[in-house]
């Protein structure tokens, strides 16, 4: 019979080069498949918060110089109190005694008790200045955005009172509740860049 050859070679105890070759290259495939998708996920997140942003590019806003005092920014809005609330424009307030925004017209008393007060909630304050002026401030928290003291300062005053949508509250709805019941179709789209709109008053603008 013929011998077998023996085939020549490393020792079979020694690691196949070939093999452990082919071991880096697995190891390496699924390294790069694990980073490859974290590129992938991160893309993804920077995509989507890109398509939110451009989403934003425009916010609801309501102009006073069509609003009409309706209340129902007060009772449409998804929030609850709702986001609309009222400003005042200190540069247009006459700083009056006998605020038409603040005071009831049947009120004898000019003091600050409740039954004199015009806001239903008392999310005005009223403070004194010097003789005869006073100076009014909005409570946020309080106000509901029923436009009665803005429906008296336009009345009696300067319109220094004035509702706007505050987008530090807003969610930006892409269908605005307030938008779809408003009689008067005081609401539109703005730009996010310059977002309030105040009647008989131009904003200073940076730059």
């Amino acid at each position: 019979m013929a011998k077998k050859e023996k085939k020549k070679g490393l020792p079979a105890s020694l690691p196949n080069r070939q093999g452990r070759k082919a071991g880096l290259n697995r190891r390496d495939f699924i390294d790069k498949g694990f980073r490859f998708s974290i590129a992938v996920g991160l893309i993804g997140i920077v995509g989507s918060l890109f398509k939110k942003s451009q989403a934003k590019e425009y916010v609801w806003q309501l102009d006073p110089s069509k609003c009409t005092h309706c209340g129902r920014c007060a009772t449409s809005c998804v929030l609850t109190p709702s986001a609309v609330k009222c400003f005042h424009v200190y540069d247009m307030c006459g700083y009056c005694d006998l605020c038409g925004g603040y005071f009831r017209p049947s009120s004898k008393n000019l003091t600050t008790a409740a039954e004199n007060q015009l806001c239903p909630t008392s999310a005005i304050e009223r403070k004194f200045i010097e003789e005869p002026f006073f100076e009014y401030h909005i409570i946020e928290d309080l106000c509901i955005g029923c436009a009665k003291c803005v429906k008296g300062c336009g009345a009696f005053g300067n319109g220094s009172l004035q509702l706007q949508v505050n987008h530090r509250l807003c969610v930006n709805c892409n269908e605005c509740a307030i938008a779809r019941d408003c009689p008067a179709d005081a609401y539109q789209r703005v730009s996010i860049d310059d977002p309030y709109l105040f009647a008989g008053f131009e904003q200073k603008k940076e730059g």
